[in-house]
């Protein structure tokens, strides 16, 4: 991994962190996804003229990945209606470089060095130690199954779309495609199962999805590129350091508590970052 993408993908990790925690904002989360998927396939039906049309095998892994995302967006909604920015995201991320290491292992999909191995399991060390404080603060336990569905899903299309934009060679345009399809399944999911009111928010709220959609299409569209650049695994793993950035914003945000755990997690995933870079 190039310096270039290493510093890329820390931006990307600050966006993504952001549009979470906007997402946190609303007081109804699930509406407050729609908005932001909204946003980012405006965003993506915006670049549609100017980007590369996918063919043959490329709309395999759009469809799949249009199915995932649903399923994350749907998990990751109803696991912050129950817990904090703080509590949530590091399980919701963590877990993921796992099941992605275990499958880059698995079907032998980039080469990995002993370091990067060491690197990224001490990563997750450090993020299973920052969610751990769900058991011992009494909050909801059963954001746990729900951020681990998301986490699941995370691993799913983060190695999906790492072959399907290897496979258009445009990841730009690829990121643009995959967050419209994105939204065909999303919107349509959630309205079955929420009904027509899940959409009538404030224009307000619409503005601010616009907002998150823009930093979420920003964050994925350099992830998916970065993945095209270096292993996948890796690429992933150092992107769970958005994490830290979580932490921060919800400590100044929300008024999360932060407490000696965290901290000592925080250290942990540096050191993780840092042994996955060298």
């Amino acid at each position: 991994m190039t310096w270039v993408v290493f510093w890329a993908v820390l931006a990307a990790a600050l966006l993504h962190a952001t549009w979470n925690a906007i997402v946190k904002t609303g007081a109804n989360k699930q509406s407050a996804m729609l908005t932001m998927t909204c946003g980012q396939s405006l965003i993506g039906l915006c670049l549609i003229p100017f980007v590369t049309v996918p063919s043959g095998s490329t709309w395999f892994w759009l469809l799949a990945s249009g199915v995932i995302h649903t399923f994350y967006q749907l998990f990751l909604g109803y696991a912050y209606e129950r817990g904090d920015l703080s509590r949530v995201y590091p399980i919701a991320r963590g877990a993921a470089p796992l099941l992605v290491l275990g499958v880059t292992l698995v079907f032998a999909l980039d080469p990995l060095t002993g370091l990067d191995k060491i690197g990224i399991l001490i990563l997750v060390a450090g993020i299973i130690l920052m969610a751990q404080g769900v058991f011992s603060s009494g909050e909801d336990r059963r954001l746990i199954p729900l951020a681990l569905g998301s986490a699941t899903a995370t691993a799913g299309y983060s190695i999906v779309d790492g072959l399907g934009a290897r496979a258009l060679g445009d990841p730009f345009a690829y990121t643009a495609w995959l967050l419209m399809f994105a939204a065909v399944f999303y919107v349509p999911t959630i309205i079955a199962l929420k009904g027509w009111s899940v959409a009538q928010v404030p224009v307000r709220q619409y503005g601010q999805g616009l907002l998150a959609g823009t930093a979420s299409f920003a964050a994925y569209a350099i992830v998916v590129w970065a993945m095209t650049q270096a292993p996948i695994a890796q690429v992933t793993a150092l992107r769970e350091t958005s994490i830290l950035f979580a932490v921060f914003l919800g400590w100044i945000w929300f008024g999360d508590r932060m407490t000696t755990g965290k901290v000592t997690a925080a250290v942990i995933i540096v050191f993780g970052v840092i042994l996955s870079r060298i």
